[in-house]
């Protein structure tokens, strides 16, 4: 079994995290992909706006009917910061006879050195850099062995979970950037409104 691990903050989950997923699904021959909303991301302290719980509502929504995609509550049940190497320890736990991949985009793979213990989450998984169009491929961190890096190619998506935070708070359409179903749930949860969390 071939599994991808696809953590994020998903704040929200927007069309380009469906596409990275898809694209990456088909290029690694993959027979299920997971999303992993994580409940505090290190290295974006103070920038969530919403709740683990409703971060992973979203995900839910985002997935729901693609038989390709599942979501995994790991991090957000193991409450706390959210350590890469402990999730993919879960997942080689989990599924021990799996070839396991973690996908991380080229922005994310450029903070590798900053994650904790980087060479183990390359033993635990294999990593998938999403690189888009006109990225520049970063040399792996040291003690990431460049045979535990793949590089995939997935199409440019200029959209951001920020801009669309930012157009909820404008009163402005994010038909098109989300699912609907996840467009909906932040309209009946009233997120990202101006001086709401």
């Amino acid at each position: 079994m071939r599994l991808g691990i696809f953590g994020g903050s998903f704040d929200p989950p927007h069309v380009g995290h469906l596409l990275a997923a898809s694209d990456a699904f088909e290029a690694l021959a993959l027979d299920r992909l997971f999303f992993v909303p994580n409940a505090a991301q290190p290295l974006k302290q103070g920038v969530l706006v919403a709740t683990p719980a409703q971060r992973l509502a979203m995900v839910h929504y985002a997935v729901d009917g693609d038989p390709r995609f599942s979501v995994s509550p790991a991090e957000i049940e193991r409450k706390g910061l959210s350590y890469t190497v402990d999730t993919l320890a879960a997942f080689a736990e989990r599924y021990p006879d799996a070839e396991r991949f973690l996908l991380v985009g080229a922005d994310a793979f450029a903070t590798m050195p900053h994650w904790r213990e980087p060479a183990r989450i390359a033993g635990l998984a294999r990593i998938a850099v999403l690189h888009r169009a006109g990225d520049e491929g970063a040399a792996p961190p040291a003690g990431i062995p460049a045979e535990a890096v793949v590089r995939l190619q997935t199409r440019r998506v200029d959209v951001s979970a920020t801009e669309i935070r930012d157009r909820v708070r404008q009163g402005r359409s994010i038909r098109g950037f989300v699912a609907a179903s996840v467009a909906d749930y932040i309209a009946r949860a009233g997120l990202y409104r101006q001086g709401t969390a």
